[in-house]
Parts: structure tokens; C-alpha cells; sequence
């Protein structure tokens, strides 16, 4: 089943502000929500596609890729959340909603750590690469400047020889709670921001972030086949997770660039060889380049016209991930001789004069339907 637009989810128009997709959400979520609507799985599977698109358009950096891409933009990553990135941005589910209700009925997360090992933001670095490396592969050395892990503290913030502490407002726990009528109220600890820790003598090198930007030599092994916008995923190359939480995922995105012979369509490779007049009258053998680099031979047969098309079987580019290949599709071209000198003129002439029906059909035929036209309609 396909998914629903993520703005028709929530019920409010694409350039809809923070403030107007809280209120959706807040709303929808307080009609569905599973503890007001018990064994009703209806009201479940709304509730949990009312939390996902929330989780997608209420984050900028989510949000900006979902404008472009669609649900595209959140395929193949793997596990959990919307599509592929469920937790490649971080946060989850619950965290959305405790933010809007402050867990209103209940159920926060414990124990230690919290929301603030989030883990590290994903990146995306795109990578131009020639007709020629998609069709044979290649690995490709890229350097992304990126947050990684501050080796002076391990990535604790902390300065070395010393270690956070545990945080006397929530006790470790990264939460507090307060009790309101009936309902118990729990929120993230403000003192230590959900870490469940606090820092009494941050690191001078990461000023207590537990990381620091650098320039990273990476390299990513481009297989054979890919075509424009593929997407490749380097798990855990993004940017590291603040003060130790796990690092987010680096996506290449591959650019084809246009080649000068050749044209693509998917699997098959296009290209227009041109012939002369007089080799397209009496018939050739012409050599084409391909990628792999053998010449194909293509027999032109006599009387070929201009826009003839030659199929060659298995001679285009490789099928990703796969052992096939696609075809390659040859385009005679027929050249009109410039140029003439007086000789080629009297010999093009006397041709002309001596050419029957039957040297060309096609241009005899047309001119007597044109002829067949007008005489009836005068």
C-alpha cells in the first residue's frame, strides 16, 4: 500500500509553519492515540501514521530532504521510522510525542543516557563520475569534512583525567517528573538536557561536545551499472553523535555525466554513426566503439535508409547488481554529398535520369498521393 503525502497525513498545507504542524499533530494525535481508542487497530495504524509524517516535517533537515525526494528520500537505509532513515536523523517516536504532551499518559523513557545521545546528523556528498566508471565501476577517494569523535577526551566532553558526573536534579535518569490531577507529567531533565550527566570541566580541544570537525579521506566503491541519482550509504561515516552517541550515515549520491557518442536509457546505450550516400546505396560494414572496449561490427545491408536502427544483444551497460547486460542500438545516419565537383554532378544527374520507380518507392509513392490529392480535390 502506497504511503499517503506526509502534509495530507497531517492536514495542512506544504509551507505550513512549526507552530500550525504542532497543532495538527497535537490534535490528531489526541483523537487516535491508543489508550482513548482501546483494541481499535484503526485508530492505531492512524496514530502511528500521524506520528511518522509529524517525525519527518517537524525536523528541518527531514523535511528539506522529504520536499525533494518524497518518500524516495527515506528508502533503503534500513531500519525503523519512515522509510530507510527511521533512525538515521535520530529521534523516534515517543520523543515527538513527549515533546508536544509531555508524555500526558505516561509512559516516558528511563534510565540513563536519554534523548541526548542522539546520534550523529546523516550527510550527503555527491560524487560526479563519466559514462565510462559507471559501466566498468570504480572506487573513488573523497574527502568530506565532517564531526567526529574529539580523540583528547574519547568523546566523553569531558577534560581528560576527569569524567561527568551523574546529575543531581534527575538522578541519572535524564527525566523528571511532576504529578498534575491525575495525570503524571514527565519531561527531559533541564539541568542535564536528557544526558542523564553533567560536565563540570569540559575538554578545551571539543569545548565539552565530545567532538570536533575534520576533513575525512573516505573511499566508496562504485559498482558497475549505477545510473544518474543511485544512492549509495556509507553506515556510520556521518557525523558523530554528541559525546559518544553513535555516528550518523553518509549517503553518496552519483551523477552521470553526459558522454559525447553515447546516450542512455537505462540499460541500453543510443548512438547515430553517419555513412555516406553511396555506402547506404550499395550496402557496408561499419565499426562501432563500445565501453567495453572492442569495436562491434555492424553490417549496414544495401538501400538503408536515414533513421535505421541496428540492434546489438548484451553490448550496452551492465544491469546493477546483476550479470546481464543491455543492449546497444546503432543509428545510421545518411549523408547528403557537398561539395559536388562538375564530374560527380553530370554522374549525380545521369543517375537521376536513369532512376525508376523502383530505386525509390518511397519518394515515388509519396509525390503520387500528393498528385492523387490535388487532381481530386480540384
Amino acid at each position: 500500500m502506497a504511503k499517503r503525502d506526509f502534509y495530507e497525513v497531517l492536514g495542512v498545507p506544504k509551507n505550513a509553519d512549526d507552530a500550525a504542524l504542532k497543532s495538527a499533530f497535537r490534535k490528531l494525535a489526541m483523537q487516535y492515540h491508543p489508550d482513548k481508542n482501546p483494541g481499535d487497530t484503526e485508530a492505531e495504524r492512524k496514530f502511528k501514521e500521524i506520528n511518522e509524517a509529524y517525525q519527518v516535517l517537524s525536523d528541518p533537515q527531514k523535511r528539506g530532504a522529504y520536499d525533494r525526494f518524497g518518500h524516495a528520500a527515506f528508502e533503503g537505509g534500513g531500519g525503523g521510522g519512515p522509510g530507510g532513515f527511521g533512525q538515521d536523523f535520530s529521534g523516534s517516536m515517543s520523543d515527538i510525542f513527549e515533546d508536544i504532551f509531555g508524555d500526558v499518559f505516561g509512559g516516558g523513557r528511563r534510565g540513563g543516557g536519554g534523548r541526548g545521545r542522539e546520534r550523529g546528523a546523516d550527510l550527503r556528498y555527491n560524487l560526479d563520475i563519466t559514462l565510462e566508471e559507471a559501466f566498468k565501476g570504480k572506487n573513488a577517494t573523497i574527502k568530506v569534512p565532517t564531526a567526529i569523535q574529539c580523540d583528547a577526551c574519547n568523546g566523553t566532553g569531558a577534560k581528560p583525567g576527569s569524567k561527568p558526573k551523574t546529575c543531581g536534579t534527575c538522578g541519572g535518569a535524564g527525566r523528571v517528573r511532576a504529578s498534575q490531577g491525575f495525570f503524571a507529567i514527565e519531561r527531559t531533565c533541564p539541568t542535564c538536557g536528557g544526558r542523564g550527566e553533567v560536565i563540570d570541566d569540559p575538554c578545551k580541544s571539543c569545548a565539552g561536545a565530545g567532538r570536533v570537525t575534520r576533513e575525512r579521506t573516505l573511499s566508496v566503491n562504485v559498482p558497475p551499472g549505477v545510473e544518474d541519482g543511485t544512492r549509495i550509504r556509507l553506515a556510520g561515516e556521518g557525523e558523530a553523535g554528541m559525546r559518544g552517541a553513535p555516528s550518523g550515515d553518509l549517503y553518496i549520491f552519483l551523477g552521470v555525466q553526459p558522454h559525447g557518442f553515447y546516450s542512455r536509457d537505462g540499460a541500453d546505450l543510443f548512438c547515430r554513426v553517419p555513412i555516406s550516400m553511396v555506402s547506404a546505396a550499395l550496402g557496408t560494414e561499419i565499426r562501432v566503439p563500445t565501453l567495453d572496449g572492442k569495436d562491434a561490427l555492424v553490417k549496414v545491408p544495401e538501400g538503408t535508409q536515414s533513421g535505421k536502427q541496428f540492434r546489438l544483444r548484451g553490448r550496452g551497460m551492465p544491469v546493477l547488481r546483476s550479470r546481464d547486460f543491455g543492449d546497444l542500438y546503432v543509428q545510421a545516419v545518411v549523408e547528403t554529398p557537398q561539395n559536388l565537383t562538375k564530374r560527380q554532378r553530370e554522374l549525380l544527374a545521369e543517375f537521376d535520369k536513369d532512376s525508376s520507380i523502383a530505386t525509390s518507392p518511397e519518394s515515388a509513392g509519396f509525390f503520387s498521393k500528393v498528385k492523387d490529392f490535388f487532381g481530386g480535390g480540384a
